[in-house]
């Protein structure tokens, strides 16, 4: 059998284990949307974080009734607690929020740009039961900055990095690198760059045409650097670097399974659900934030309830409210593709591979 027929019968398991799920999904990451502020405006931002001056947050008695409520319902050993912003450690209160989840035992990991951590930081994480952490690297200083609103953000994040690596103890310290037509030419020299960092592993995912990203078309990849992308990362993997593409997106059968870790199967609202800064109760926060997309708000309505009740839409194939998606041949794989780019108006996915990679 060659290697082929071999990811088309795994990608045929996973449909099949899909559906056999669906009536009882399992909860296995819920985000926290510790806060809407950030100390950067990245002009890709999916959240459209660092808007307003003073978001919406819940308090620190709410998050730890809702941290007890999750263990009750849920069981804190399956459930990954994935911490976000904005910034989630702009918030003064968040080492007696994370230290509150470590004692009830959740597993946790953070989303961060890095700037504000130090030694003592980097400490207080590790007490506090940090176990996993992602730090964006959009490119070399220059880029990087620009893109960020900030300058010096690229320094204060490298320096937030080694402050992790020197303290030790992380089990996972991973780079995010979001690649547009922008920073693509640098892919070849953040390689160089970041192997020599003693990163765990380097992440790699394309701009999506999501919140502010959409008021800048031009960051937008061409098809040939989507093409070149995903060669880079199938010829690194290949060399053995811990170089791996985000979840996002189904690649076809050529580059599903060489390019990251497993096949494409979109979480949101299968193994993920999120609360969001404000309460509202969702799949993942990177989807476009419709009223008729949230599923209820964690103040009001029980996280049990929703999870077992709501979350519908996420739940059926996409493919089903379009016909061009319907008749390709594989949408049994692709089941429309992921939540978070596609068109709701429209009704179809602004992200497909089709025609570019397979």
């Amino acid at each position: 059998m060659g290697a082929t027929e071999v990811k088309v019968r795994h990608m045929r398991q996973l449909a099949e284990y899909r559906k056999g799920i669906l009536s009882e999904p399992p909860l296995r990451n819920l985000f926290l949307e510790l806060t809407l502020r950030c100390n950067e405006r990245c002009i890709h931002c999916g959240s459209r974080c660092g808007e307003h001056e003073n978001p919406p947050e819940l308090t620190l008695e709410q998050y730890k009734r809702i941290l007890d409520e999750v263990k009750r319902d849920f069981g804190a050993k399956q459930v990954e607690l994935d911490i976000t912003g904005g910034e989630p450690l702009l918030r003064r209160d968040f080492y007696d929020i994370m230290g509150y989840a470590d004692s009830l035992g959740f597993r946790w990991g953070m989303t961060s740009n890095a700037t504000l951590i130090d030694d003592e930081a980097a400490r207080r994480l590790f007490e506090c039961g940090m176990k996993t952490i992602s730090v964006s690297i959009d490119g070399l200083e220059p880029t990087h900055d620009a893109l960020r609103g900030r300058t010096g953000a690229f320094r204060a994040a490298m320096k937030g990095i080694h402050a992790l690596i020197a303290h030790g103890g992380f089990q996972h310290i991973q780079i995010t690198t979001v690649i547009n037509h922008r920073n693509f030419g640098e892919l070849p020299a953040m390689f160089e760059m970041l192997r020599d960092v003693e990163i765990d592993s380097w992440r790699v995912i394309n701009i999506e045409p999501i919140g502010r990203a959409t008021e800048h078309p031009d960051l937008m990849l061409t098809d040939d650097e989507y093409r070149c992308l995903f060669d880079f990362i199938r010829e690194k993997r290949a060399e053995g670097y811990p170089l791996t593409y985000g979840c996002s997106h189904f690649l076809g059968t050529e580059y599903e399974r060489q390019v990251r870790d497993w096949y494409f199967l979109c979480n949101a609202g299968i193994y993920t659900a999120s609360i969001m800064a404000n309460g509202d109760i969702a799949a993942c926060l990177d989807i476009e934030r419709r009223p008729e997309l949230i599923q209820g708000n964690i103040l009001r309505d029980s996280l049990k309830d929703v999870w077992r009740d709501g979350f519908k839409v996420f739940r059926s194939d996409l493919s089903d409210l379009n016909e061009k998606c319907r008749a390709c041949e594989q949408c049994e794989f692709c089941h429309g593709g992921t939540h978070h780019s596609w068109d709701y108006d429209k009704n179809e996915q602004r992200v497909c591979f089709k025609g570019i990679l397979f």
